[in-house]
């Protein structure tokens, strides 16, 4: 089906963040046919580029979707701030009637029957699943590859990675094919590929977006789902849909999502932060990913706050090996673990998740207490620093992108990388707390690329988050620059 759109509109469309989006399809100057048709076109400009969004739905019935919401519009009725914005959910999550691979050639024909929580809370909302974004196998590696739908590139540099594993979500959003985007995070997920595309992420808290259905709700509190976007509040209203208590998920936190609708404005006169860097050396850094990072705090003290660099009284050595113990478990335990079990399913496992199943089985029952009880005494360290500081930064990424080709890199600055994930132990300490993080863009280095800074606040303070990330926003505004070799060209 050919689809046709002024040139004019269809920019207007694309480029508006999605409060104006939101604005614009309440007050009926532009219809969610027009805002899918938009949208369609950009996928099709610039999908071909960067393989972002995968399993996509018959433009036919998505049209049939926007006239539908059009027709709840004119009668007065409104399902929410989504209403029509097309949305395509990341392929770890699950998606009634659209196929979710999770990246593996073993469920390369998988259709589920139920939505994810997070999945039926948008949609509720109003928003259109136009399919799926791309992710690696099963979210492993911050690098966005599977054997089933191949690479996912760069939004500013196609012969580089978007990062991962929410790449597919992250470019998609950089280029405009999405107006904001969701994901989930483990080990940065939510956070590198926002930094590797000069957008915002933002790992919530553990309970604040319900991950459902799952096998175990109460074990597992690695990893948490949560939104992307190209504003922070576009961050903040995608994680009032998100979030909120579900009784599928017992631990899911009760406070009122309807937090993160509110205005973002605060006083940071006095607010003191701390500077983690790497660890006084611990992380090996690619040049100019420190000097960026310390830049940017200039920014922070623009706004009225004290920067401190800080230190965690903790073995980061020790926080390492608690995490890859608890990691190991969780894949080894999960549908990785029933995959390596049949020979005909475990052929078709890449070398990484090999390794972290077969490290899995190994595990006792007393290393697995040992790493839990580890970190936990990393959250009362960082519970130390939060008596002094309100918030702590440290670089979003160890490296910028690299090669698209290169699965992962062997090494920085010189420095070995024992794990195909080594090069990304920066997010650990993030994970490892519980406690929110934000990636947010602090500039690029001088060969145009993008890199970003993590903001940890004090547990289940997200809304502290968002408001000082939006602070740093409005002093710094760096994702206004937009792709230069293709949105940028393109829509200029």
């Amino acid at each position: 089906m050919r689809m046709t759109l002024s040139t004019t509109s269809h920019n207007d469309i694309v480029l508006a963040d999605g409060i104006t989006l939101s604005r614009r399809i309440h007050a009926r100057e532009w219809s969610c046919r027009e805002v899918m048709q938009a949208y369609l076109q950009q996928v099709d400009r610039f999908n071909p580029i960067v393989n972002a969004i995968i399993s996509r739905v018959d433009p036919g019935q998505l049209l049939q979707q926007a006239d539908t919401r059009d027709q709840q519009l004119a009668r007065g009725e409104s399902l929410g701030w989504m209403h029509g914005f097309p949305q395509a959910i990341k392929d770890l999550t699950p998606t009634a009637d659209i196929v979710t691979t999770y990246g593996s050639a073993a469920f390369a024909d998988s259709v589920p029957t139920r939505d994810a929580v997070m999945v039926r809370r948008m949609k509720a909302n109003g928003a259109i699943l136009i399919g799926k974004t791309n992710t690696p196998e099963f979210g492993l590696g911050s690098q966005t590859y599977n054997a089933v739908f191949g690479i996912t590139r760069n939004a500013y540099d196609t012969s580089l990675t978007a990062g991962g594993s929410s790449g597919g979500a992250a470019a998609a959003l950089a280029l405009r094919m999405l107006p904001v985007a969701d994901g989930s995070d483990m080990m940065g997920s939510l956070r590198n590929p926002a930094a590797f595309n000069n957008v915002f992420g933002l790992r919530p808290s553990i309970g604040r977006v319900p991950t459902a259905p799952a096998p175990d709700v109460f074990t597992n509190q690695l990893s948490c789902a949560g939104p992307m976007a190209r504003t922070v509040s576009d961050l903040a209203m995608l994680l009032s849909v998100q979030a909120g208590f579900d009784d599928e998920v017992p631990t899911s936190l009760q406070d009122d999502p309807a937090q993160f609708t509110q205005s973002l404005l605060r006083d940071f006169n006095g607010t003191r932060i701390g500077w983690l860097g790497d660890f006084n050396g611990y992380l090996a850094m690619q040049p100019g990913v420190m000097a960026l990072c310390e830049k940017a705090l200039h920014s922070f003290t623009t706004i009225g706050c004290q920067v401190d660099a800080v230190q965690p009284a903790f073995s980061m050595p020790r926080l390492w090996q608690a995490w890859l113990t608890l990691r190991h478990w969780a894949i080894a335990n999960g549908p990785l673990g029933e995959l390596y079990r049949s020979p005909r399913t475990r052929a078709l496992m890449k070398p990484e998740a090999l390794w972290e199943v077969e490290a899995g089985l190994t595990l006792t029952a007393t290393e697995i207490h040992h790493a839990s009880v580890t970190r936990s005494a990393w959250y009362q360290a960082l519970r130390q620093l939060f008596a002094t500081h309100d918030y702590l930064l440290l670089p979003s990424a160890q490296v910028f992108p690299f090669d698209a080709r290169q699965h992962w890199p062997a090494s920085i600055d010189g420095k070995p990388m024992d794990t195909y994930h080594r090069w990304m132990e920066v997010v650990v300490a993030g994970t490892m707390s519980g406690c929110p993080v934000a990636s947010v863009p602090t500039g690029f280095n001088e060969a145009g690329l993008p890199m970003g800074l993590q903001i940890i606040g004090k547990p289940q303070a997200d809304r502290a988050v968002l408001q000082i990330a939006f602070a740093f926003e409005q002093a710094t505004q760096w994702v206004h620059k937009r792709p230069p070799t293709l949105l940028g060209a393109a829509l200029a």
